[in-house]
Order: C-alpha cells, then sequence, then structure tokens
C-alpha cells in the first residue's frame, strides 16, 4: 500500500507552518486543519501532491497567523518564537538552520502575514511565484513585488555577519560557561558592549518586560550562581537550556564578531513543552 503524500511530507508541511507562525502549538493546529481538507480531495486530480499540500497548510496558517497576530499585540512583555529541539544534523543543512533560527524568526514577526508566507515560500523553499501566487491568493507579479519588499526588509534587520558553525558554538560554550559562573566579569568578556537581551515571559513567568540594551545591565540581570546550565541544539544552532530553582528557560544567541551581540531567553513555561524530543523538520 503506498504511504500517503501527506505522512511523506509532514516534516516539511511542519516546518512551512512553524516558520510562517514561530509557534510550534499552532503549526500542529495547522496541520489538523489541513489533513482535514486533504481528506475531502479526490487525489486521483492531484498531479502534485506535495506542492498541492504546501498550499493547503499555506492557506491554513495564513488564517492562523491573521488570528495569532491579534492577540500577539496583547501579549504581555516581548513575544519570541516557541524554540524547538532540533538534532545536529539540522545544523548540517545551513539554509535550514538558518531558517528556523529564533534571530531570523523574530525578524520574521515584523512583517505582515502575506509578507510572511510569501518570504518563507520563495527564499526558504524556493517555490516558484506561480505556485505562490496560488498558494496567498494573489497574481504572480503582485508576489514578485512582495517577495522583494519581504527581502530588504528582512536584510535591514537580520544580522549582518555571517559567522562559522565553528565561531558560534565556541562563543556560545563560553557565554554558557559565564552563566554557570554567575560572574559579571566572565558576562562582560563574551558580550559586545551593545549586547541586547530580549526575554519572553508572557506575563506567566518573571521576565524583563522590554529589551535590556549593554553589557553592564544584562550581565547585571545574569549575574546568579544558583543554576543548572547545559548545552543543546535548539533552531538548528548551539544554545543553552537553564533551570533555576526548578524554572526552566531556553537561551538563544546571536554571535558577531566573536561576541555575543543579542540573547533571546524564552521563560514563558507554555513555550517550552518541546524541549525534550528533537523536532522533525525538513526543506
Amino acid at each position: 500500500m503506498t504511504e500517503d503524500p501527506y505522512v511523506i511530507h509532514r516534516s516539511l508541511l511542519f516546518t512551512v507552518a512553524y516558520e510562517m507562525l514561530g509557534s510550534a502549538a499552532d503549526a500542529e493546529d495547522v496541520l489538523q486543519e489541513s489533513w482535514l481538507r486533504w481528506a475531502d480531495v479526490d487525489r486521483a486530480q492531484v498531479r502534485d501532491p506535495r506542492a498541492y499540500l504546501v498550499r493547503i497548510v499555506t492557506r491554513q496558517a495564513l488564517n492562523r497567523l491573521r488570528t495569532v497576530a491579534r492577540s500577539r499585540v496583547d501579549y504581555v512583555g516581548e513575544w519570541l518564537p516557541e524554540p524547538l529541539l532540533t538534532s545536529p544534523d539540522v545544523a548540517e543543512d545551513v539554509e535550514l538552520a538558518e531558517s528556523v533560527s529564533i534571530a531570523l524568526l523574530t525578524v520574521l514577526e515584523t512583517l505582515g502575514p502575506t509578507e510572511r508566507a510569501v518570504f518563507v515560500l520563495r527564499e526558504v523553499f524556493e517555490m516558484p511565484y506561480g505556485e505562490i501566487a496560488e498558494a496567498v491568493g494573489k497574481s504572480a507579479a503582485a508576489v514578485r513585488q512582495i517577495a522583494r519588499r519581504a527581502r530588504e526588509h528582512v536584510a535591514a534587520r537580520r544580522p549582518r555577519t555571517k559567522v562559522s558553525r565553528s565561531e558560534q558554538r565556541t562563543v556560545v560554550e563560553r557565554f554558557l560557561a559565564a552563566l554557570r559562573t554567575g560572574q559579571v566579569q566572565d558576562l562582560m568578556e563574551v558580550m559586545a558592549p551593545d549586547v541586547v537581551l530580549i526575554a519572553d515571559g508572557g506575563g506567566v513567568a518573571a521576565a524583563a518586560p522590554a529589551p535590556v540594551h549593554g553589557s553592564d545591565l544584562v550581565a547585571a540581570l545574569l549575574a546568579r550562581p544558583d543554576r543548572t546550565v547545559s548545552t543543546v541544539w535548539l533552531n538548528g544552532a548551539p544554545a543553552g537550556r537553564v533551570e533555576v530553582d526548578g524554572r526552566l528557560a531556553a537561551v538563544s544567541l546571536v554571535v558577531e564578531d566573536g561576541r555575543v551581540t543579542r540573547i533571546h531567553a524564552v521563560v514563558n513555561p507554555r513555550k517550552l513543552t518541546r524541549l525534550d524530543e528533537p523536532a522533525e523538520l525538513a526543506r
């Protein structure tokens, strides 16, 4: 018996939905809704199941994105993407790892729903403009314009320098070692002077309500010794899993010029339910 195309492409479909939404929970809901629609389709009329399924997921994700965009306006404090535990081999696919990075997903939050969908489908999954047009309900010419604007928008906001995997890992390990000691000086040495800390507590866990700027303020905030720090792979990159008094945090870092320039710390427990089993991602 031939395996259902939905099952074959599920990892791809989850990745599309997750990159559009920044939330694994919302992505799973979208996949459930998409499966119900796929179940009613006459498969004999579908020439390219992969493209057809991506269109279904894109439309459902767009609907969900427009809904959650309104709710995120009322979110308490800073909103960060839901971190995913990933196996180290995700990092082997450099483009996939970059596309699911917390840094990029945070930038994608500044795009409108259609712009985000177009960017993800074109820049990450390299779909033809015609197929994207069908998925988002626009003309191919309009999609080309949207893609150009989205690309320029993202390029202006993402980290400006590319860092090798070895340098990223070295700096992350240095930062996590400093976090273990809880010494201000150790933290100051591994962070850029203009480092920014963004914490997401969602009103459920204690977190800075706004971004904290400057290595002196960030180091003072992070300097405490009574915690457990371990290295994990989150969203295709080495990151930190931190436990303090039974509370969990996921810490992702942006590295530039040998120092940490941005710290994304998720402490909202509702976003930390997927740190025990690696997510299956695919392009």
